[in-house]
């Protein structure tokens, strides 16, 4: 099966006063779903790219696995649309666990989880990474620039691994959740260590971008975008350093901002 990012569709466009008939790049959907030892885990609507890495990056963000080395066997079916996963050990699977909204405290701070799992997930972060405002700027406009999807299509969400001087990998996919797993999956199959890097991110930092960087491990998410009043309250009590606005030569950084300095 030949999978492809994007497709072009004959369109018929309004501009400059009148109707004119042409072409357009729209970028590609795709379902994919995850049967955990033949248990139907998920399905994910995604960018048909980077399969073994946004499966194994999912499975890890909920905890179904910690490492690699716990996976017997993962098989893509592009065809069909499935992806085939057996775990060295039995998995219970609490689809609860997936579903339901849960509200909880933890070492004395409110913190609210959508899902119940993200609790059991959710890590503080023990970074002690820094970064200038240059750095900052420079990392988002890498990202930008690398992604030949969105300049074409527009349609989707660009997230990057990053060093404060350069982006080691960057992931494309009309899911912001699943360009995050990509990079989580692609973390672990290459065993890159995370406490350290920095997440740069396209979308808003929604509570949910939140706790998924938090799952991943890192302790700073740049965000071209804005965050919700969630997310910033998430980033506090786990020790994130949230920063969004990111455009031309200015941000604003709404959480534990002592991890970015300026050089004096």
């Amino acid at each position: 099966m030949d999978m492809k990012m994007s497709i072009t569709q004959q369109i018929r466009k309004y501009s400059n006063g009148h109707l004119v008939d042409t072409t357009d790049s729209i970028v590609t959907e795709f379902p994919l779903t995850i049967f955990v030892n033949n248990e139907e885990f998920a399905t994910m609507v995604c960018t048909p790219t980077h399969f073994e890495e946004m499966v194994v990056g999912f499975l890890a963000s909920e905890g179904v696995i910690r490492f690699y080395n716990e996976i017997e066997s993962l098989s893509i079916d592009e065809d069909a649309g499935y992806a085939y996963v057996k775990t060295k050990t039995q998995v219970k699977i609490n689809h609860q666990h997936f579903s339901k909204r849960f509200i909880g405290s933890c070492c004395g701070k409110s913190r609210q989880f959508y899902l119940l799992n993200d609790i059991k997930t959710s890590k503080t972060s023990m970074s002690k990474q820094t970064l200038t405002p240059s750095q900052c700027i420079s990392l988002m406009k890498e990202m930008q620039e690398s992604s030949i999807v969105f300049q074409d299509t527009g349609g989707v969400h660009n997230a990057a691994l990053c060093t404060p001087d350069r982006m080691i990998i960057s992931r494309t996919d009309i899911g912001r959740h699943n360009a995050l797993d990509k990079l989580y999956g692609y973390s672990i199959l290459n065993q890159i260590p995370v406490r350290d890097k920095i997440i740069v991110f396209s979308g808003r930092i929604s509570s949910e971008v939140l706790v998924k960087a938090s799952k991943i491990g890192v302790g700073i998410v740049l965000s071209k975008s804005a965050p919700t009043d969630l997310a910033i309250k998430l980033a506090e009590d786990l020790n994130i350093t949230a920063v969004g606005f990111i455009r031309g030569s200015s941000f604003n950084i709404y959480s534990h901002p002592s991890r970015i300095v300026e050089i004096k």
